[in-house]
């Protein structure tokens, strides 16, 4: 159970005719709540004609029946769900972005998180701009804005700004009349594009959205790729590709992603059970059950029940109508959640020797609790393993871990870690095996950096969550 946050998760769907978009909006949303529950938010096109709906919550509580008969019909919508790693948790700072300017209106859904921000808005400002949120997506809308002035179209503006704008971002963007993906040149974060039943496209950051509205998977955008999605034909602009070397955040494979999607051409459930192998040959133990923590510790507990011979077994029940724990801000919160979101199943563990396959430990807490929830129902041993290796240093590519004040890891070794959780033996995965859990050779490589500490790019300036963020005494003076 980690206490890890992630951004975001973003969709796109162009129809052949005017229908209820919104409703496959809606739909692959849902799909992609995993992403983030902290907003959510609509933008429905219908001629051109923007109709938008936004507020915090998650997807089934923002978008009531009222709300959905409000956004129409159109041909087109984009939708985003959001965790935020710059800005605060706001109605404010919900997505999509939604601007209107004197070459149309434009809404654009972002999911990463910019290393330059600071320096880009702290320019803007100075130019005149005035921001109406503290996220570093609207630093993004008004580049693409300003470049819309004088570019000949919506996709150049965009080819323009990606120039300007440096580190993680995936970003549909929907104009009167087209639907636009990139995907930065590095390709931190994951999307991918399909095909409706009728002709009509969707884009998602994952697979598992496509699948949810009956989309069939066409294939990832690729890094520096812009697709340009209009009624009668698909362009691809590869203006930006190959401008760096593949970096695609391994913990999408590890914990982010759902694991009935597939990214950059591989299974994220397959890349977990590996996962779970690799640790039975490096960490094994004497055990007599293997059971792992829901959601992303169960197929990992396979592949280790698989490899190691040892029966696998389902040890916890997760109250599927509570969000996930890492979702949660404020670490009194997590807490809480954890109390009331798994239950041990005491006959499956009482007077066992449980082997426990959890996908990280960041600050060592939550692991303590649930650890402690399987010695209350019985287990005789605890051996923890986990699906990735100790984490180290910050990510400052949409994974919210900003500093190394928080990380148990890098304030005590393995043995500490094990004593402070409570456990008999504990285990990591090894960092070499992180790039064997997918075909790097698909996706063109990883960042690794929350585990190695080599950047594929600049360490930003400012660093902070809330780095656009003042108090009173901190604002410039007039």
């Amino acid at each position: 159970m980690s206490q890890l946050h992630e951004e975001c998760g973003v969709f796109g769907v162009l129809a052949k005719e005017r229908c209820d978009v919104a409703s496959t909006a809606y739909y692959g949303l849902f799909a992609l709540q995993h992403r983030g529950q902290e907003s959510c938010g609509i933008v429905v096109n219908d001629d051109g004609l923007f109709s938008a709906h936004k507020d915090t919550g998650l997807v089934n509580d923002v978008f009531t029946p009222d709300v959905m008969a409000k956004l129409g019909f159109g041909d087109m919508a984009v939708g985003h769900v959001r965790y935020g790693t710059t800005g605060s948790s706001s109605r404010m700072n919900a997505q999509p972005i939604l601007v209107n300017h004197i070459k149309g209106p434009m809404a654009l859904c972002h999911n990463g998180n910019l290393i330059n921000s600071f320096e880009l808005r702290e320019r803007l400002e100075l130019e005149g701009s005035i921001f109406h949120t503290t996220s570093d997506t609207e630093v993004i809308s008004y580049i693409i804005t300003k470049e819309r002035l004088t570019a000949p179209s919506i996709e150049d503006a965009l080819c323009r700004a990606m120039r300007r704008i440096q580190g993680a971002y995936s970003l549909v963007v929907m104009s009167p009349s087209k639907i636009i993906a990139a995907r930065d040149p590095h390709g931190f974060r994951p999307l991918c594009y399909g095909t409706l039943p009728d002709g009509g496209y969707v884009v998602a950051s994952e697979s598992c959205a496509l699948d949810a509205v009956g989309a069939t998977l066409v294939r990832d955008v690729e890094p520096g790729e812009v697709i340009v999605f209009e009624h009668d034909s698909v362009r691809s602009i590869r203006e930006h590709c190959g401008e760096c070397k593949p970096s695609l955040c391994v913990f999408e494979y590890i914990y982010f992603a759902r694991p009935d999607s597939v990214i950059d051409g591989a299974s994220v459930h397959e890349a977990r059970v590996r996962a779970g192998e690799f640790l039975a040959i490096k960490q094994p133990a004497d055990a007599d059950i293997v059971i792992g923590v829901p959601d992303s510790g169960l197929d990992a507990a396979i592949g280790y029940a698989r490899q190691s011979g040892i029966p696998y077994g389902i040890g916890f029940i997760k109250n599927r109508y509570i969000g996930r724990t890492f979702i949660s801000p404020g670490q009194k919160s997590r807490e809480d959640k954890v109390r009331i979101k798994l239950n041990p199943i005491a006959s499956v563990v009482r007077g066992k020797r449980v082997v426990l396959i959890d996908d990280s430990i960041v600050r060592g807490t939550t692991s303590k609790r649930i650890v402690n929830l399987l010695r209350d129902a019985g287990a005789t041993e605890v051996h923890f393993r986990v699906t990735a290796p100790p984490f180290l240093n910050p990510c400052y590519y949409g994974t919210d871990i900003d500093s190394r004040d928080n990380l148990i890891a890098c304030r005590h070794t393995v043995p500490e870690i094990a004593e402070i959780i409570g456990v008999d033996s504990l285990g990591y995965l090894a960092l070499e095996d992180v790039h064997c859990l997918a075909d790097s050779s698909i996706c063109g490589g990883y960042c690794d950096a929350c585990f190695s500490g080599k950047y594929p790019t600049a360490v930003p300036t400012k660093r902070a969550k809330s780095r656009f963020e003042y108090k009173k005494s901190e604002r410039p003076q007039e």
